[in-house]
């Protein structure tokens, strides 16, 4: 057991609140306990990808035939978050937090993860922000207008995304050993605010991303259990929804629920990293090839086979079934763009309601009017667990059947240069950014580079409507236009670092899992 705790950022004196001894104890207390089994479980990630590389599919496990086959049911949610109709994410930066909270959304997502870059600044003064939330003491001065932003009396209910297993916190180690990036984000944030969260009402609320298995959500219940205890709180007082975002956790739906039955506050369709999991884990198999990801909608069979398993197996266990991001932004300069952009919103949030969700995610407070009237339109209660989508029948098959569609020159191009302008974005400490009219996100930009390596990988990819093939010349061409574009509109070091990151992991033989991974190490 390890008790030396070393911080190497630097720490400000407006963090001392947070970084304080007792709660750094907890820190190391959750480190002790759970990383070894999270070590064991990243193992088993990369185990169970040597077996899909060798052609071993993933199927719905004979071992845990009883629970999905047994009538059980999770625990009921807390008041006020049974009804959840629109909720809004974006990362934990100060004035993003006030106005997600009086946004009109019934949830506000917190989040440490996909669109947060992780810079020690950003994790810590995440916190800080969220501390002060929680108090409703939070308020920011923007130093350009001068505009000061307060909370409304009535505010979303807070949820809060700590970053994944995958990841760690190199400034905090244990032991000399970095402590998990999910701990440190969790810990923090429960140590300081569940008893004042209780008290006012509410309770620590969270998201779970990046689960690939029951296994991996028993830790996460073990995690519960343990900081309950150690709180003194009660068993079911924290309560999670998990992201179905991994191909492989679709086809464990009903086992996470049931690992998580006190604690479950449902599931969540991650459309986006969902799509990314199925070409990374895919990606050794030219049958498996997607088209580009414009073409990856809700629409297409193996998408929309997920959502409604995803209904069909929450409904059943009396849980809410979130449905997923809408990207679209508002586009302020071309009125018919803006038109069209926000009838694919209606269009997608209307499916959502119909099919049985019980809410959905925006990523702009201009569409929350939107999702907004399509689910008070279809779903006058406050959740429609009730429908049961017994009819839903979805097989092994219907989950891992890649749908067809094309790969065009300019969906080529487009990969290359939202990855790159992403990655940029990400080294300033921006993880979350408007490109093209969509709010770019780490999920979305995954999708654009696994995407290039994949048809970098096959050598045999025609684009349409020109038949030339995807080679490495092809990408480093679009590459240097697009380089030469941005120039003078982004800052130079940034971008030329991003070029070189982008290229490492777009021309590496190897997948590599996550370029958050790989762009973190210039932190």
């Amino acid at each position: 057991m390890e008790n030396d705790l070393e911080i190497t950022g630097k720490i400000e004196k407006s963090w001392e609140h947070i970084l304080t001894g007792d709660a750094l104890k907890f820190i190391i207390e959750l480190h002790n306990s759970f990383e070894v089994n999270r070590q064991f479980l990243l193992k088993n990630r990369m185990d169970r990808q040597e077996n899909l590389d060798k052609g071993v599919f993933p199927h719905f496990l004979e071992s845990t035939k009883d629970i999905r086959e047994s009538d059980w049911t999770v625990f009921p949610v807390p008041i006020d978050i049974q009804d959840r109709r629109v909720e809004i994410t974006g990362p934990v930066e100060r004035k993003m937090i006030i106005n997600a909270l009086n946004s009109g959304a019934k949830v506000f997502m917190a989040d440490f993860e996909d669109s947060n870059s992780p810079t020690w600044e950003n994790t810590v003064q995440g916190q800080v922000n969220l501390f002060d939330a929680v108090r409703k003491t939070i308020s920011y001065e923007d130093p350009t207008t001068k505009k000061v932003y307060k909370l409304n009396n009535n505010t979303a209910v807070l949820f809060v995304r700590p970053r994944g297993f995958h990841l760690v916190e190199k400034h905090v180690k244990v032991g000399n050993k970095p402590v998990s990036a999910s701990l440190f984000d969790f810990g923090l944030y429960l140590f300081h605010n569940c008893k004042q969260l209780l008290a006012s009402g509410t309770g620590p609320y969270f998201y779970l991303p990046k689960i690939e298995s029951h296994l991996e959500a028993r830790l996460w219940n073990d995690i519960f259990l343990f900081s309950q205890r150690y709180l003194g709180c009660n068993v079911g007082t924290i309560k999670a929804t998990v992201l179905i975002e991994t191909i492989l956790a679709s086809f464990e739906m009903d086992e996470i629920l049931y690992e998580l039955k006190e604690h479950s506050a449902g599931l969540n369709c991650g459309r986006w990293d969902y799509i990314f999991s199925f070409i990374k884990k895919f990606s050794r198999h030219r049958n498996f090839l997607l088209p580009e990801r414009g073409e990856v909608t809700m629409k297409v069979p193996f998408m929309k086979a997920y959502s409604e398993l995803t209904i069909k197996t929450c409904h059943r266990r009396n849980i809410h079934a979130m449905g997923g991001m809408a990207a679209q932004i508002p586009i302020k300069d071309d009125p018919e763009a803006n038109r069209i952009a926000m009838q694919k919103v209606k269009e997608d949030k209307e499916r959502e309601a119909k099919a049985g969700h019980d809410g959905t995610w925006v990523a702009h407070p201009g569409l929350i009017p939107i999702a907004l009237e399509a689910f008070n339109a279809y779903m006058p209660t406050p959740n429609q667990i009730h429908v049961k989508r017994e009819d839903v029948m979805v097989s092994e098959k219907d989950l891992i059947t890649p749908s067809k569609g094309k790969i065009t020159t300019s969906g080529f191009r487009n990969n290359i240069d939202v990855s790159l302008q992403y990655i940029e974005s990400w080294l300033r400490g921006k993880g979350c950014v408007p490109i093209y009219n969509l709010m770019e996100d780490a999920a979305t930009a995954e999708i654009s580079r696994a995407q290039l390596w994949q048809w970098l990988h096959w050598q045999d990819i025609k684009l349409e409507p020109t038949n030339e093939i995807i080679t490495k010349a092809l990408f480093d061409s679009f590459l240097n236009d697009i380089m030469k574009n941005l120039k003078g509109k982004l800052e130079e070091k940034t971008l030329n670092k991003a070029c070189e990151i982008l290229k490492e992991i777009v021309l590496s033989d190897t997948f590599p899992d996550f370029l958050t991974t790989r762009a973190y190490n210039e932190f």
